[in-house]
């Protein structure tokens, strides 16, 4: 009688989980510290509200531009490379933004900024979908989890080294936290240099539909998520009178559950699968902005958005599992795809919705919003796509 062997599974976090992990801390860490920096920006350089946008929209132009470049780079040299390249030119730019002293510097610096937190940003993705076809399991929720707490720990460390160190201070031991992270995750990034065959092949943008329909899907998923992120805390304190101290709860509560549900989301989806994650996800999301929509007050308000939190947080992971997994095309072209649409619904969507709500109010925004969700519920059979790293 013999008896089959079967490869151990890697332990839970694995060097290039763990590697893979710690960029996406960073990356949110330094995202997360920009926060805080902004009206001392603004101060510096004597910028009024409207132009202070302006120049906070050469971040989003930066960040668009280049996620399209990046893709291409995977696709030559490799995830692990592109992050390593990205990671390295990114890490010095928020000192870059505190020493710049002119408006058209800024400009270039802020542009930089955006372009580069993108590179890495897609970048590193395209990494968590390597060590998910390497290990054969999900790791692209909890990979975002790190990020959100990154963000966390950034903004919330921020206004305290702001006020003890001061601008440069606090710019320069960003940096350092920025340096030690890499310095840890370096060695331990998994390789996935592309075989020579495939490196010589032309890129070109994806003629498959598959790409830009998870983009669509992506899309249709961060666009409530962003309209929480600039909009809940006027929702709260203009249309149902909250003061400004508590109307900040709501973002609170919403970014409390998902990361959390990130954190739990990769095991959800090896339990469930994709698809039915995505289905009870997005599900989810619409119950909880139809709830956000229709309050009659704070407390329901803010436990609609504790709801909408937990269903976004597996959405857009399983999303760029699936772009990075598709049949036929590189990773990186099917991941630049999809975060060039996806955050174009972060970045441009708040302004329009801020214009819509001057006419209408932000309640049926929020109840709008849902349908978003609605449409994402029936693009579910797309995730699976998702689970090809298992049969990698």
């Amino acid at each position: 009688m013999t008896m089959s062997t079967i490869a151990p599974r890697p332990r839970y976090m694995s060097k290039p989980r763990l590697a893979t992990s710690l960029l996406f801390l960073m990356n949110g860490f330094v995202m997360g510290s920009w926060a805080p920096k902004i009206p001392v920006f603004a101060d510096r350089l004597g910028l009024s509200e409207s132009e202070l946008g302006l120049m906070i929209l050469t971040f989003g132009i930066g960040s668009i531009l280049a996620m399209p470049f990046t893709g291409v780079l995977i696709a030559k040299l490799g995830s692990a490379q592109t992050v390593k390249i990205a990671a390295v030119v990114f890490t010095p730019t928020l000192l870059l933004l505190t020493l710049v002293g002119t408006i058209p510097l800024s400009v270039l610096a802020l542009f930089l900024f955006g372009g580069l937190m993108a590179a890495m940003d897609v970048a590193m993705n395209g990494n968590a979908v390597a060590v998910e076809k390497a290990e054969g399991r999900a790791i692209m929720s909890s990979c975002h989890a790190f990020w959100s707490l990154g963000g966390l720990l950034g903004a919330g460390l921020g206004g305290l080294l702001l006020s003890v160190i001061g601008p440069l201070g606090h710019a320069l031991a960003v940096t350092v936290i920025a340096i030690i992270l890499l310095a840890i995750a370096f060695p331990k990034i998994l390789g996935d240099a592309p075989e020579e065959s495939v490196r010589r092949q032309k890129v070109r943008l994806p003629r498959s539909p598959l790409p830009w329909l998870i983009g669509i899907m992506a899309l249709f998923s961060m666009i409530p998520e962003g309209a929480v992120l600039d909009w809940s805390a006027v929702y709260l304190r203009d249309e149902l009178g909250i003061t400004l101290f508590a109307s900040g709860f709501g973002y609170a509560a919403f970014q409390l559950t998902m990361t959390i549900m990130r954190f739990a989301g990769d095991h959800v989806r090896d339990r469930f699968g994709a698809v039915n994650t995505v289905r009870f996800c997005s599900a989810a999301s619409v119950a909880g902005l139809l709830c956000a929509g229709l309050a009659p007050n704070m407390a329901v308000v803010i436990i609609g958005f504790a709801i909408t939190g937990a269903g976004i947080s597996n959405l857009v992971p399983v999303a760029f599992s699936a772009a990075g997994n598709l049949p036929g095309l590189q990773p990186g072209i099917g991941l630049s795809v999809t975060t060039m649409l996806g955050y174009s619904g972060i970045l441009a969507a708040p302004s329009l919705i801020g214009f819509i709500a001057e006419h209408i109010g932000f309640a049926p925004i929020f109840t709008g919003l849902s349908l978003l969700h609605v449409i994402v519920f029936f693009m579910a059979p797309l995730a699976r796509y998702a689970e090809r790293e298992r049969e990698s």
